[in-house]
């Protein structure tokens, strides 16, 4: 199966918005602070989805997107797949288009940060290539301010 990505569009925000509440809820709520769960609302993953603005792209139809990548300066901040689309390769493909686009935009090595009890998400990025360096403690963008959580960081050399 081909998956074309492309930029999100404000039509796509909704279908995203439950692709990633969902999503985030499966992977994470039983293994952070309640506190964090709780301010994980939709309205907040529709915020930060805003956010991203052309740091966004999804996989699948306008409006009905299955999957999106998000990116930050030297990072791959967001990845998600619904899990209708899991095992298609469309995480695939959005991993390599994030990764071909840091590469043009100058990043040498990239960084992505994986929850400490989301398993399944560590042993795919270490299928893609990508190297797990340690635990550390980061700042995370909530509707209350920075929440400190300690997440697995991970490394890919993007360019030689």
């Amino acid at each position: 199966m081909t998956h074309p990505i492309r930029p999100a569009t404000p039509a796509d925000i909704p279908a995203l918005t439950e692709i990633w509440y969902q999503g985030w809820h499966e992977a994470h709520a039983a293994d952070v602070p309640a506190a964090l769960t709780a301010l994980r609302t939709r309205d907040d993953f529709t915020r930060r989805l805003i956010g991203f603005d052309a740091g966004l792209r999804v996989g699948g139809p306008d409006g009905a997107p299955l999957g999106f990548v998000a990116l930050k300066p030297d990072e791959i901040n967001q990845l998600y797949v619904a899990p209708s689309a899991r095992g298609t390769g469309l995480a695939a493909a959005l991993m390599a288009d994030a990764e071909a686009r840091l590469a043009a935009g100058g990043t040498p090595i990239a960084r992505l940060d994986c929850g400490l009890g989301n398993h399944a998400a560590a042993r795919f990025y270490a299928r893609q290539g990508w190297r797990e360096e340690g635990v550390i403690e980061v700042m995370l963008d909530t509707s209350d301010g920075p929440f400190p959580l300690p997440v697995r960081r991970f490394t890919k050399r993007l360019s030689q």
